[in-house]
């Protein structure tokens, strides 16, 4: 699949994403501010935040690549990278699945767990409020969220690292416009609403699992008759 449409679909992930994003995180985003009190307000807070939360997401998609670049340099299972691709977009197909409820049993979740993220952010609000917010961000960005997860997945059959890092920044941009705004999205938004925006999400995910799935099969017949296979 083409890259620009790789970020484009991403970007789309995150935004109808959002509604998920603020049902998971608004009450914990909404509570660090206000535990900041008037340490957190103003732009600065907002931008370490955020800012901490997208490093996280590019930083995820990188280390994803790498990995994924790794395994194909290996030369162990011949042409690796259509295996990875193939490998990949199935996995973002079950995410996807996940996500929709459509599987006989939930995945585990991957992550921070949200219980340590509570304390680790009562404990972040305390830190100042550039470094507080900045290491809430961190927090968040290692919540566990099967969104972030199938792009992560998605990252791991990359062509290179790069890629890999503006594929998770992209689907971070598409959340920043509902978690900057969350103290304001988090009442208005209703739980119907969030579920219905979270399965359009999740058929985004799978969309980019069955591009990935089908680009990974066209490079497979590509490369079987090739020697050395």
């Amino acid at each position: 699949m083409d890259g620009q449409l790789d970020y484009g679909l991403a970007f789309t992930a995150g935004i109808l994403g959002s509604g998920h994003c603020v049902g998971m995180c608004g009450s914990l985003v909404s509570a660090f501010f206000v535990r900041m009190g008037d340490a957190g307000k103003g732009w600065r807070p907002l931008v370490a935040y955020h800012g901490a939360r997208l490093g996280i997401y590019t930083l995820v998609g990188l280390v994803a690549a790498a990995i994924g670049l790794a395994l194909v340099s290996t030369g162990i299972i011949g042409k690796a990278q259509a295996i990875l691709q193939i490998v990949a977009g199935l996995v973002v197909i079950v995410l996807g699945l996940d996500i929709l409820g459509w599987l006989p049993m939930r995945l585990p979740a991957i992550g921070l767990p949200a219980a340590a993220a509570r304390k680790m952010f009562a404990a972040a609000g305390q830190a100042g409020p550039m470094r507080g917010a900045a290491l809430g961000g961190v927090m968040n960005g290692l919540m566990p969220c099967a969104l972030t997860l199938a792009m992560a997945v998605k990252a791991t059959a990359a062509p290179h690292p790069l890629a890999g890092a503006g594929l998770l920044l992209a689907f971070g941009l598409g959340t920043l416009p509902s978690m900057v705004f969350v103290s304001v999205v988090f009442g208005r938004l209703g739980a119907r609403l969030r579920g219905i925006l979270l399965k359009a999400a999740a058929l985004v995910v799978i969309a980019l699992g069955v591009a990935t799935l089908s680009q990974g099969i066209r490079f497979f017949e590509v490369m079987l008759p090739l020697p050395n296979w």
